[in-house]
């Protein structure tokens, strides 16, 4: 991968083989980088993305939020064939998850999670199986989980578009919290103060494929009105 990419992170990516690719970087976030800052068309809690230097494909980031002062980001990648006549074996590493980890479920009861992806033109790449699907999100349980969730249905998993409209229609994605087990971005013992909200972009990898070069930053984004539609 050429050294130009321009990523948001300053070190290497960590890659493992075994049941697709993970990769994660920690960044210390201080107020003097703000500066750095992408703006982004929301008017919500948080989104906030920080770092620069050379990754070989997406990137995971520290990043804050209103309910919790320290998430992290991992994005999941396994491989994608898209054969062509002059090659066979093309293909690329198609981002699968993405998790945010090290979440205070206790803090965070009860308020919409977001999570957006960001090309290198600081552009939302689309998310969903709709053309204008931007953000994918889930409503945190009100009583913080006790034992894994992987229903879907029951965390209101949604597309919306880039301004937080609700977007109908079939979901593609799948979603799951986890408080027990360990985490998937580093290996820490989850619990319900630090939990893992992992986001399943197309399990069936059939609509949603995204190759992982084109993420250059990822934004999340909390709101705190549980009572109002998914879209508000």
């Amino acid at each position: 991968m050429a050294a130009g990419l321009n990523s948001p992170l300053s070190g290497p990516v960590n890659s493992g083989f075994g049941g697709g690719r993970r990769y994660k970087s920690k960044i210390i976030f201080g107020v003097s980088i703000l500066a750095f800052v992408p703006v982004l068309l929301s008017t919500f809690a948080a989104s906030v993305t920080v770092g620069n230097g050379n990754l070989e494909f997406g990137q995971g980031t520290q990043q804050a939020v209103a309910c919790d002062q320290k998430i992290y980001i991992a994005l999941g990648e396994e491989w994608h064939g898209a054969p062509t006549p002059e090659d066979s074996s093309a293909g690329f590493f198609r981002v699968r998850t993405v998790t945010v980890s090290n979440v205070d479920l206790a803090n965070c009861a009860g308020k919409k999670l977001r999570v957006r992806l960001i090309n290198g033109e600081s552009k939302e790449i689309g998310i969903g199986s709709a053309p204008e699907a931007k953000v994918i999100q889930v409503t945190l349980p009100a009583v913080p989980p006790t034992t894994n969730v992987s229903d879907s249905t029951a965390l209101l998993l949604s597309y919306l578009t880039g301004t937080g409209q609700s977007i109908s229609g079939t979901l593609a994605a799948q979603a799951a919290i986890s408080v027990s087990g360990t985490s998937i971005y580093d290996g820490s013992v989850l619990n319900q103060s630090n939990g893992d909200v992992t986001f399943f972009l197309d399990p069936s990898a059939t609509t949603v494929n995204i190759d992982g070069q084109q993420v250059r930053r990822t934004t999340v984004e909390t709101i705190d009105n549980p009572d109002q539609p998914s879209g508000n």
